[in-house]
């Protein structure tokens, strides 16, 4: 198969779907463009992710080669002694549709961050124009202002409460003493000039020198447990990607030591080992796919041995004894001419309200959930590579080459997003953009979370076997799958904003 004559750019924000196109018809490749999106990003959707929160990008090469960049959060602590280790957090109440939550803020609650370290690393191994030209639109829009789009003020008034816990962070979100909402402008001068250092000096970070000087100051002063030694210490991974096959094709995705790509592997399986396929939006295709989801959601929690095996990889360590993350995310999937591949996913969890003095850039909460800590805050060992359900995927035709590749936003519906896509395209060839659009289920413990869309066949067969939670409307609760089809088609998921460039070869 010959090389894609287009570039094609799914992103979750159509200025960060602009400034991958920027890149790529400046002659950069997949890899600048990704990051490019990915600084882009930063600055709006700011919800979503930052550039001190975590990640993992999927790349694939135009010469064949498959990595899986890890930079996903540390757990911090090294070189505390053990009685320093009790976390010192704000408990702020989030408003939901239908409950409240308690999420736990703060300095005490920043893991050691690893996106910044993740796009400076893609960029010395992969990319191709300088990191100014990759820096320059994400400057541009942090300094000029971005329009509010729709999707990013629901997260803000979902978060308003952490979004107000500091000064600085009340300069970005509420300029004018109010929330920003839809069609407001958000500008943050202090990430554009911290962008323009770094441009110029890439070794402007928070991981090393006065950066990291002040940003541990910052955080110790309020409980924060981030040392000059996790900074110092943290590492991109370089991993393989998870390979397995799925009916007559081959999947890569994201490999333990994280949850998702595991577990979306298993469903799969189990998916294809029931029997033929029955057609998407059927009853039937309906019925397989709840008891599906049902079924590896039980036998994770059971501890079921082909669940623990999925979960264990090649690695040899039981990744269900590590700390998880889940929350709000984006993601990025970029095809360019040259048949280089990338596909992006990055969290910042729902923020832990505080601002890297200087920078503009929002600190991650990724320490601060109970329902995420089990054993305990804190009861991790400092320098841990926390797991993630972030899935970044690629489908693999019958020649080898990358057929499809997508990633999504939501927490633990993440699988169940890529699980319902891949199905509707792999087994009944649903064009990408319906098959993204279609309704969307998810198992969540004991009953089926479903959006509006169904046909009433098939709402009724899962009222009959399940109890059903029916939403009014579609929700970003149900993912963000933005999807690429390279040479061929792209699909942006207006659950979480999708936006999709077609960016024409020169040559």
């Amino acid at each position: 198969m010959g090389a894609p004559r287009t570039g094609i750019i799914a992103a979750g924000h159509e200025r960060a779907a602009d400034a991958a196109a920027v890149v790529l018809e400046a002659g950069g490749n997949a890899f600048d463009a990704v990051i490019a999106a990915g600084f882009a990003s930063s600055v709006c959707e700011p919800g979503f992710t930052s550039l001190a929160g975590g990640g993992f990008l999927l790349a694939r090469t135009a010469a064949g080669t498959d990595t899986l960049f890890d930079f996903f959060v540390d757990t911090p602590g090294r070189g505390l002694p053990a009685d320093a280790m009790e976390p010192v957090f704000e408990e702020v109440r989030v408003s939901f549709a239908a409950a409240e939550q308690v999420f736990h803020c703060g300095p005490g609650s920043v893991a050691v961050p690893g996106v910044l370290a993740g796009y400076l690393h893609v960029h010395r191994r992969l990319g191709r124009l300088p990191l100014a030209d990759l820096v320059a639109p994400a400057v541009e829009l942090a300094r000029a202002g971005v329009e509010v789009s729709a999707t990013q003020a629901a997260d803000f008034a979902l978060l308003a409460p952490i979004l107000a816990r500091t000064p600085a962070s009340r300069a970005i979100f509420f300029p004018e003493g109010q929330l920003v909402g839809v069609g407001d402008t958000v500008r943050n001068p202090d990430l554009a000039g911290f962008l323009e250092a770094l441009a110029a000096d890439p070794s402007c970070t928070f991981y090393e020198g006065d950066g990291a000087e002040r940003l541990v100051a910052q955080l110790a002063a309020g409980g924060g447990l981030i040392t000059r030694e996790d900074l110092g210490a943290y590492r991109v991974i370089e991993r393989d990607p998870l390979r397995f096959r799925y009916r007559d094709r081959t999947l890569l995705t994201n490999p333990p030591p994280t949850f998702g790509g595991a577990l979306l592997a298993l469903a799969l399986h189990r998916m294809e080992a029931d029997g033929a396929s029955h057609p998407a939006g059927s009853p039937e295709h309906a019925l397989r796919l709840a008891a599906t989801m049902a079924g590896v959601d039980r036998d994770r929690a059971a501890g079921h041995p082909e669940v623990l095996a999925a979960l264990r990889g090649d690695l040899g360590d039981d990744p269900a004894a590590r700390p998880q993350v889940n929350r709000g995310t984006t993601h990025v999937t970029i095809a360019d001419a040259e048949g280089n591949v990338a596909a992006m996913t990055t969290s910042n969890g729902e923020c832990s309200g505080d601002v890297i003095d200087g920078t503009g850039i929002a600190c991650n909460n990724m320490l601060g959930e109970d329902d995420l800590h089990p054993d305990g805050f804190h009861a991790a060992p400092a320098g841990v590579r926390v797991a993630s359900m972030m899935s970044p995927t690629f489908v693999l035709d019958p020649e080898g080459a990358v057929e499809l590749a997508l990633g999504s936003g939501g927490s633990k519906r993440i699988r169940s997003a890529l699980l319902q896509v891949l199905t509707a395209t792999v087994d009944q060839g649903v064009p990408l953009q319906d098959a993204v659009l279609a309704p969307r289920q998810h198992w969540d413990e004991d009953h089926l979370e479903v959006e509006p869309g169904f046909a009433p066949a098939v709402l009724a067969a899962l009222e009959q076997h399940h109890r059903v939670n029916l939403w009014p409307a579609t929700s970003m609760y149900f993912g963000g799958v933005h999807a690429v089809a390279p040479g061929s088609a792209g699909a942006g998921d207006p659950r979480r904003g999708g936006a999709v460039r077609v960016v024409e070869a020169t040559t």
